[in-house]
């Protein structure tokens, strides 16, 4: 069992190797086809070598894409959000201002409530 387990943390490593080898903006690609190479054809020594040479580097590049993809899902939740309330808030502008009626109100903000 602990075999197996070593295992597939083997190749749970490695994959991650290959992972960040290949969303590397800052290596040409010679660079990333040399450490693939390297990675598959001395294994424990490339993938060592690798983390010792660049785990700050693995660490910056994860927390910059975990921070783009929380920008993204919040502007996302935004702009869903944004719409419903924008149009509540302007029927409401329009209720106090006495050009609908408290019906008609409520029939914009159910809509606006159900479309997001």
């Amino acid at each position: 069992m602990l075999v197996f387990f070593a295992w597939v943390f083997w190749i749970m490593i490695a994959i991650r190797i290959f992972t960040d080898i290949f969303r590397r903006h800052d290596m040409s690609g010679f660079g990333k086809v040399l450490w693939s190479i390297f990675v598959i054809i001395v294994p424990f020594l490339g993938v060592f070598v690798y983390l010792l040479a660049y785990h700050q580097g693995i660490a910056e590049r994860d927390m910059t894409s975990a921070q783009a993809a929380q920008q993204q899902m919040d502007t996302y939740v935004r702009s869903v959000a944004g719409g419903s309330a924008a149009e509540i808030e302007k029927a409401k502008g329009l209720l106090d201002s006495g050009a609908i009626t408290q019906a008609e109100f409520d029939q914009i903000k159910a809509k606006a409530l159900a479309s997001g």
